[in-house]
């Protein structure tokens, strides 16, 4: 939003300094942008008069000027046109920048003559596209700054252009009016009324206007009246040069007059040449297809359901977006249709994206207007045409009624302290919501017809404090409460926060990877499903939720081995997903680590990481999240673990706490991993949460009888897995035995094809008294018994 500072000080009485306008500005909200002061440009630029000029002795359109300056006489070499004794002109000085010619001009010689400086045309300082000659100025002293001379005679020229950013939740500000009203509310001076322009009608109006059933709901109100005997042509000074300060190019009266509503008051209007149109004007929306030739030359096809203007059956104009080229005015234009009108935003917005139309009016209206103006703005911009073209206006005529949007909300005034943390006084925020335009009924705040943002109590305590200006609000620390203050992570943040610390205490290097990834890889880690499939993935390569953390990490793997890095270990914590519907997610830790252990060394340990690493990395993650510590340890992992150098953690069957081994050869090619990888996954909401809070640790126990271990080994059939031995044998007196623990294993000679050997070791720790040796025999007779039993093997001989 640009605007010029004598443009603000039309609806602004102030004498605050361009300064403390900007300033005021970014606190109010309006975060200023840009400033285009030309007294800057101007600056060091002073008057002079040519006392002589004589043709230069080698050059037939060169002059030899001696010039008067607050420093004395100089001598200029000119090649303007009209460089001639007697005029006064704008003088650059040597060192001094020239900003149209993005040049510091010098003490020279042309064609061997000196100059002393540069008389500029208007183009050389970024005044005006005129350099056909240099500034000539009527009046003024010699030595006068040419800004100062500007000021005092085409003020326009020396006028700053402020620019400021409009959060979409600030409509009221896109009009100079609106930002003078908020400068007033802050104490920078006093807004000026507005006048209530009245019409004097002379005549029904010829054009008749209607909107559709269909079209009710996108359109509220339409309004227009037709102006007879009009005579357009180019625009006044002073309104050519508000419009051209601020970017635009000013085309006639009829154009400029809308263009002057839309920036001023925040108020699109649209004029029609009424001989154009056909059978009055009907709001409609589009079925879809029909073409228009918009204003600015192109073609476009409405979409369906857009809010349009038909003449005749005809579309002539986009509602609320932009004008036909066909009902557009002319200099040769006689009669006039006048519109104002206030359309739904949710349409306006989709029809401009649709057809990629930026204009100035979609930008206000798909925000919104003040649809309380709508009438009075219809009276003040025919006032305004009448003044400049001439004319007689018809009556008003109007399709459908100014929307209600009164509302009123109960001011809390101290709310202030406590959502904002400021103390203002009750008089004074009414005073701010009075100045913004709220009326107070009690402690009630009606709401005005131009601020939509304002929707609750909260949004009044918002008003009072960005006028009252939050720089004034002083840092205070939070209070507490006295003692010690209350756990603010749930326990299961508290889980995920230690599995963290512990794999980074593993030596991991912490992911953060996408959510998201490509359907193939999701697919296998046992997702892919539809269930999971994104309507409006960032891209082809991230269309499903993650089954698993694996996938993000692998590919990670991947991209850093391309770059060299062979060696590396990676963990991330976060959700896996195995449907879409809240809740279908699991809370989970993985790990992967990929190559060797370390560096090649001379010591030779360096070795492949393998499957017991992992398995290692998943038990000191459970034990860091309070994890039971006696699991037993499954095989039938999930199919993208190799199936024989895998196994999973559970207590029970059923519930697995964690999964760990090699990564499958397959999985690992089709994920672009070289070489062998294993990994661990443990599930953080499997574990079962304490259950009470335990303030201390229990003691600390020992036992001072000496353990006793004894050895075992059995021949059992090929398929007996060893946990089953070792179950049986802890289980044979679980006061006594404290651990088993398999230390071999024996495939083949005199044992037979479906036969193999294991060969466990069984630590018994006295509880209550030191075990004599027929204490020990009996109780190995029970382990050889209770495993035999279970797993059909004979002690081996």
């Amino acid at each position: 939003m640009k605007f010029t500072l004598s443009w603000l000080k039309e609806h602004l009485e102030t004498e605050a300094s361009l300064d403390d306008i900007l300033y005021a500005l970014t606190d109010l909200g309006l975060e200023v942008e840009g400033v285009e002061n030309p007294r800057e440009k101007l600056k060091g630029f002073k008057l002079v008069k040519v006392k002589e000029a004589e043709k230069h002795p080698d050059a037939d359109k060169l002059r030899v000027c001696q010039v008067e300056t607050d420093e004395g006489m100089t001598q200029i070499v000119c090649g303007a046109p009209n460089a001639r004794a007697g005029i006064t002109a704008v003088l650059a000085k040597p060192g001094m920048y020239i900003p149209g010619l993005d040049i510091t001009i010098s003490v020279g010689k042309i064609r061997g003559v000196e100059s002393h400086g540069m008389m500029a045309s208007e183009r050389e300082l970024e005044l005006s596209d005129e350099h056909n000659g240099i500034i000539e100025l009527e009046g003024g002293e010699v030595g006068m700054e040419f800004a100062d001379y500007l000021a005092e005679h085409d003020p326009a020229k020396v006028d700053p252009v402020i620019e400021i950013a409009i959060t979409p939740n600030r409509p009221d500000a896109l009009g100079v009016y609106g930002i003078a009203r908020d400068l007033a509310a802050r104490g920078l001076g006093t807004l000026k009324p507005l006048k209530a322009e009245t019409v004097d009608a002379k005549f029904p109006s010829p054009i008749s206007v209607e909107i559709t059933e269909a079209a009710k709901d996108g359109c509220h109100v339409f309004a227009g009246r037709v102006i007879k005997g009009v005579k357009n042509g180019p625009s006044p000074k002073w309104l050519q040069d508000r419009l051209t300060a601020i970017g635009l190019r000013p085309i006639s009266i009829l154009v400029d007059v809308t263009n002057f509503f839309t920036y001023d008051r925040n108020r699109p209007l649209h004029v029609f040449d009424a001989a154009t149109v056909k059978d009055g004007l009907v709001i409609d929306r589009a079925k879809g297809g029909e073409e228009l030739l918009a204003l600015d030359e192109k073609t476009y096809a409405m979409p369906e359901g857009a809010m349009c203007i038909f003449s005749g059956g005809k579309v002539e104009s986009i509602g609320g977006i932009m004008g036909g080229l066909e009902t557009g005015c002319t200099d040769e234009t006689v009669d006039v249709f006048v519109e104002a009108a206030f359309w739904n935003t949710l349409d306006i917005a989709k029809a401009g994206r649709a057809l990629k139309i930026n204009s100035d009016a979609r930008y206000r209206n798909e925000r919104g207007i003040d649809p309380a103006y709508n009438m009075q703005a219809l009276d003040d911009a025919t006032t305004m045409i009448l003044a400049l073209c001439g004319g007689e206006a018809s009556e008003a005529v109007v399709a459908g009624e100014v929307p209600d949007v009164s509302r009123a909300y109960h001011l809390d005034t101290d709310r202030v302290q406590s959502l904002v943390g400021m103390t203002i006084p009750a008089e004074r925020q009414v005073a701010i919501l009075e100045a913004l335009g709220f009326v107070m009924d009690g402690d009630m705040a009606q709401v005005p017809s131009w601020r939509p943002d304002v929707l609750g109590e909260a949004d009044l305590v918002e008003e009072v404090a960005r006028v009252e200006s939050l720089t004034h609000l002083e840092p205070k620390p939070m209070t507490r409460p006295s003692g010690v203050a209350k756990q603010i992570l749930t326990p299961m943040q508290v889980r995920e926060s230690k599995a963290r610390h512990q794999a980074a205490g593993l030596g991991f290097n912490e992911c953060v990877t996408y959510s998201f990834i490509d359907q193939k890889s999701a697919e296998l880690f046992g997702g892919g499903t539809d269930a999971v499939k994104l309507d409006n993935p960032i891209s082809s390569e991230m269309s499903h939720m993650r089954p698993d953390l694996l996938p993000g990490l692998l590919a990670a793997a991947t991209r850093n081995q391309a770059r060299g890095f062979a060696d590396l270990n990676l963990f991330e914590c976060g959700p896996a997903f195995f449907g879409g519907e809240p809740g279908e997610q699991r809370r989970q830790i993985s790990g992967v680590r990929v190559g060797a252990t370390g560096p090649k060394d001379v010591h030779g340990e360096r070795r492949a990481v393998d499957l017991y690493d992992a398995k290692a990395d998943a038990e000191a993650v459970l034990a860091a999240i309070g994890a039971p510590a006696k699991a037993q340890i499954l095989r039938d992992t999930s199919a993208w673990f190799h199936p024989g150098r895998s196994g999973k953690i559970c207590l029970g069957p059923k519930k697995v706490l964690a999964e760990f081994g090699e990564l499958h050869p397959k999985v690992l090619k089709e994920m672009g991993v070289k070489g062998t990888a294993v990994a661990f996954t443990v599930y953080l909401e499997e574990a079962p949460m304490p259950k009470t809070n335990k303030i201390a640790r229990s003691a600390f126990f020992t036992n001072d009888l000496q353990a006793v271990e004894r050895d075992f080994a059995f021949v059992v059939d090929k398929d007996v897995r060893a946990l089953d031995v070792i179950n049986a044998a802890g289980g044979a007196d679980k006061s006594l035995i404290e651990d088993v623990r398999i230390f071999d294993e024996f495939i083949g000679g005199s044992l037979g094809e479906d036969k193999k050997s294991l060969a466990i070791t069984v630590r018994i720790q006295p509880v209550e008294g030191t075990l004599k040796e027929k204490d020990i025999e009996a109780l190995s007779q029970k382990i050889i018994a209770k495993v035999e039993k279970s797993t059909g093997g004979v002690l081996r001989g």
